[in-house]
């Protein structure tokens, strides 16, 4: 049986806050995406399908200052057609807790394949932008960029 009297638990809370501040003094480092997690997040969204460079402009500032909330426009060279059109976009980071930043859905209707969004950035990190087209291609590109002051250090569970 479980005492859950007010002495312990602050007996827990003491033991908890004791464990923390110990952590945060030996610098234990915030979980961060690796490049090998980055690439199955990738192949994840893409299968064995060849990603292709051209057709996406990836718009992000070489300089952040702050990470937490960084603009971030991706837009695709498409007629959007009912026969040639962007079906996804998606949005992948290098050292964030999570590598899979974010996806959109378009259909021929949205007129144009550009999303525009401000994202959360860890660290200095590579970001990449990849487009589905309704023929069943990938177009990706890549930005490095410089962030002072870092976001998204909390446990990814």
């Amino acid at each position: 049986m479980i005492d859950t009297s007010p002495e312990t638990t602050r007996r827990a809370f003491l033991v908890c806050s004791t464990g923390s501040a110990a952590a945060l003094a030996l610098g234990v480092a915030p979980a961060q995406a690796t490049p090998e997690s980055l690439d199955a997040a990738i192949k994840a969204v893409v299968g064995t399908a060849r990603l292709r460079a051209g057709k996406v402009t990836l718009d992000l500032p070489p300089l952040v200052e702050n990470g937490n909330t960084v603009p971030m426009t991706v837009s695709v060279d498409s007629p959007m057609t009912e026969s040639d059109h962007v079906t996804a976009i998606h949005v992948f980071n290098e050292k964030n807790p999570q590598p899979h930043v974010m996806s959109a859905t378009l259909g021929p209707r949205a007129g144009k394949a550009k999303v525009s969004v401000r994202i959360k950035l860890n660290d200095s990190q590579k970001v990449v932008a990849i487009a589905q087209t309704s023929a069943g291609e990938f177009w990706t590109a890549s930005a490095d960029v410089i962030v002072t002051l870092a976001a998204c250090v909390e446990d990814p569970t």
